[in-house]
């Protein structure tokens, strides 16, 4: 298997059986995001040396004014994709097996997670996962501490509150809050 087979294999949506090809290559990816996302944590990088190693750990380069403040941490790296003018704070986790597309102006809070990956709930089959995407967009502020779960997309120029907890779709220009989420208002022009 290469990195190709294995990303197709995680964005076709089917279940990963726990020690099964792709699970196992998904672990040698791993070893890869951890030794870049500790370089990249390690000392202080230029903003310029900042976007090269975020570059190399998804493997694609960042839109024309990416930013991003360390600390910052990933399983994996190979399938998160930034459009342009994206920020990231410090302190974020993205758990991207399952695809993670943040678009254009889109701000990502300080230590926030997205996780992409939801394993089963009968105990002797907890190792499998299934993968499902999350899609930030344009201009959309993802606010400190909050979390997006498997499969839910945020609209356009959406805002989610700071702490939320994202498990379904969020409307396009609408603020959402707690824990789950809930559209509490629409965002003004």
């Amino acid at each position: 298997m290469d990195l190709q087979q294995y990303l197709d294999e995680l964005n076709s949506g089917k279940h990963i059986e726990a020690n099964s090809p792709v699970h196992q290559y998904m672990h040698g990816v791993s070893q890869e995001a951890l030794r870049l996302t500790a370089e990249l944590n390690t000392g202080y990088h230029t903003p310029e040396e900042v976007s090269s190693l975020f570059s190399q750990i998804t493997g694609k380069p960042v839109g024309e004014g990416f930013g991003l403040f360390p600390p910052f941490y990933t399983d994996c790296g190979k399938n998160i994709t930034v459009g342009k003018k994206v920020f990231i704070n410090m302190g974020c986790k993205f758990q991207d097996q399952g695809g993670i597309f943040i678009g254009d102006g889109a701000l990502i809070g300080h230590n926030v997670v997205l996780a992409t990956l939801n394993h089963d709930l009968a105990p002797k089959t907890r190792h499998s996962v299934t993968p499902r995407p999350i899609h930030i967009g344009r201009n959309a502020w993802i606010g400190s501490n909050s979390t997006i779960l498997p499969g839910v997309t945020v609209g356009d120029g959406a805002i989610v509150a700071a702490g939320a907890v994202v498990n379904r779709d969020v409307p396009a220009n609408t603020v959402v809050a707690g824990v789950p989420a809930k559209v509490i208002k629409k965002c003004t022009e």
